[in-house]
């Protein structure tokens, strides 16, 4: 197996994460970097549609889209 690099932006959350004591302060981290990237996610499609890349048509195409891998 090879081995991974970590990079300096993932050293730093390691070396934060010495101060978690719990497992509640863990869910809470979990969810305030989920939300940080949701929000960063919808500023994107934000920008996607005032940009006018992405419209209702294309939400209706990725609504019906089936990306599953067939097996």
């Amino acid at each position: 197996m090879e081995a991974t690099a970590f990079s300096p932006y993932q050293m730093k959350i390691i070396g934060l994460m010495e101060h978690v004591k719990s497992d509640e302060q863990m869910k809470e981290i979990g969810n305030l970097l989920s939300d940080y990237f949701a929000q960063k996610a919808v500023q994107e499609a934000d920008k996607l549609w005032d940009d006018k890349v992405i419209d209702c048509s294309t939400i209706e195409k990725w609504k019906n889209e089936h990306l599953r891998t067939p097996y």
